[in-house]
């Protein structure tokens, strides 16, 4: 079962229905619900939504941090990838200017990406950048 964690992402429930249409269970649940709650359900892994706020809002909803050290495996997407780049030490810096529209997905090998075939298209609307990783990450 794959958990997404909803912070007020328009697309939330498309992400959930998509996971159904590979036949992965799925639940939604609000971003900052805490991790008891998150692990009564079992999770095999989290999805961090996109959402309309910025890393850098005082009022910014967040995770549980414990969730980014229970072992889970983790996918952030838009302004979820920007709170993990944030939290795990990585740098977020507000873009020059706000980008919407299609973008093409560069893939690395690895099992996240197992599967996908050629170019991937898609959609962003985000006006901060993760511009430093992580360490550990690549």
């Amino acid at each position: 079962m794959v958990l997404v964690l909803d912070f007020g992402s328009q697309y939330t429930r498309l992400i959930a229905r998509r996971l159904r249409e590979l036949r992965a269970f799925s639940l939604i649940l609000p971003g900052d619900t805490p991790l008891e709650k998150v692990l009564k359900h079992r999770p095999q892994a989290l999805i961090l939504s996109g959402g309309p706020k910025s890393v850098f809002q005082p009022d910014a909803p967040r995770p549980d941090p414990r969730l980014l050290s229970s072992g889970l495996p983790v996918l952030g997407i838009c302004y979820g990838m920007q709170l993990l780049a944030q939290e795990l030490g990585g740098k977020v810096e507000r873009a020059g200017r706000a980008e919407y529209g299609k973008a093409l997905l560069t893939r690395h090998r690895g099992p996240l990406f197992r599967g996908l075939q050629g170019e991937v298209q898609v959609w962003m609307s985000h006006a901060d950048a993760v511009t430093g990783l992580p360490p550990g990450w690549r």
